[in-house]
């Protein structure tokens, strides 16, 4: 078979390159009572740059209400949550969340000179670089190419997705995307499938087709674990019927069956309002919130909250004044949220931002969003975070 007809008969090339990275061969031989219990990092991206100011609405400031005259919420609505700041309506299903102190709100994470791409901004937030630095690996990526006791399982990251985000690349290891455990596993035992992997393995020794064989091969071992020892798990617990709850409810079964991963990764997207935002934004909000509360007491009725840290971002806030089509342009610091059963401290982590204290329209940055990953690289995934973000951060006490 020539290369071409491997590649399309295959079908594991997407947009040229592989999503599917290596597994080890003897991953369906591990016993259950090998199963540890891990502290699980769950990393919501929010995909389009969402507006903090009208997420933790700063309602307590008559800056806000001058500077977004039609698209500010009103303070009746506000969930209040102290004198200052309150969640969007759209939010309600968190409220709970935060009086049981399974929350905690960060504000004004950004990183000096910041970039108003979303691309750019995005890179910045998944490698975890400067402004003016350009890395080809993610920072989880990193953290799977370090010595962690863990790192040595090729699982040990893993996308609800049909794609692989860069933050799970590293320079020898990667994280998997999965979207269906289900659907890899028929994949994989598909006869056409079986029958390349058990018949063409001359091609082993070839430098592109043996690399693709072989990962082939691997994930076929990965595929049969990963199915038979995730379906053991049945969620009793209800989702709403989205995409993103979906995801959520993929990482609950794979965190409550015991899977010996330690980081995963979702998305949302659709945040880049800038017309008519407040229907559009509301809409998201309302399924990120629902979605995350189904999956926190999920998480807690399988006595899994305590092992299991949530952060939630995005790219860069929106500028504080509104534009002329009642929706936000591209700004910069924003609010980060974190969720789980062993915050150190919950509710409001810092000060609301200062919109009397702009630079040229936008907020300014409190914290620096690498000191976030490396409190949670120190304190949660227990290595140096100065041996993954090339420099040491200063940490943070929220865990």
């Amino acid at each position: 078979m020539n290369r071409r007809n491997f590649l399309r008969n295959t079908g594991f090339v997407a947009a040229g390159s592989l999503f599917v990275p290596a597994f080890m061969k003897p991953l369906e031989a591990m016993a259950l009572d090998e199963l540890s219990l891990y502290k699980n990092l769950v990393v919501v991206q929010l995909s389009g740059g969402n507006d903090g100011l009208n997420t933790v609405i700063p309602f307590g400031n008559d800056i806000y209400y001058q500077k977004r005259k039609s698209i500010a919420i009103q303070p009746d609505q506000v969930i209040k949550l102290n004198d200052m700041q309150g969640l969007n309506p759209n939010m309600a299903a968190l409220q709970e969340i935060y009086d049981q102190g399974w929350m905690t709100i960060i504000n004004d994470v950004g990183y000096p000179n910041p970039d108003r791409s979303h691309f750019r901004s995005m890179d910045i937030w998944q490698t975890g670089s400067d402004s003016n630095q350009f890395l080809s690996t993610g920072w989880i990526g990193r953290y799977l190419d370090s010595n962690c006791q863990t790192c040595k399982f090729p699982y040990t990251a893993i996308e609800v997705d049909d794609s692989l985000s860069l933050a799970l690349k590293g320079q020898t290891k990667k994280g998997i995307a999965l979207k269906d455990p289900g659907a890899l596993f028929r994949n994989t035992n598909d006869p056409f499938f079986k029958s390349m992997i058990q018949n063409d393995k001359e091609h082993l020794d070839e430098d592109n087709l043996g690399y693709l064989y072989k990962t082939m091969i691997e994930t076929s071992s990965s595929a049969n674990y990963i199915q038979n020892t995730s379906k053991v798990y049945q969620s009793k617990a209800t989702y709403p019927n989205t995409g993103f709850s979906n995801q959520l409810k993929t990482v609950s079964k794979f965190i409550s069956s015991g899977l010996k991963t330690r980081v995963y990764y979702v998305s949302l997207s659709g945040f880049d309002t800038h017309v008519n935002q407040t229907n559009q934004q509301g809409n998201l909000l309302k399924q990120y919130s629902e979605g995350m509360a189904a999956f926190l007491k999920d998480l807690k009725s399988n006595n899994k909250l305590e092992d299991t840290l949530v952060i939630t971002f995005s790219e860069f806030g929106r500028r504080v004044e509104q534009n002329a089509s009642n929706g936000t342009d591209h700004g910069t610091a924003n609010n980060m949220f974190v969720f789980g059963g062993r915050l150190q401290k919950k509710g409001i982590y810092n000060p609301a931002p200062n919109l009397g204290d702009l630079d040229t329209g936008d907020l300014k940055y409190q914290l620096d969003f690498r000191q976030v990953y490396g409190t949670i690289l120190d304190k949660w995934l227990d290595v140096n975070n100065a041996d993954i973000l090339n420099k040491k951060f200063n940490t943070l006490d929220f865990i």
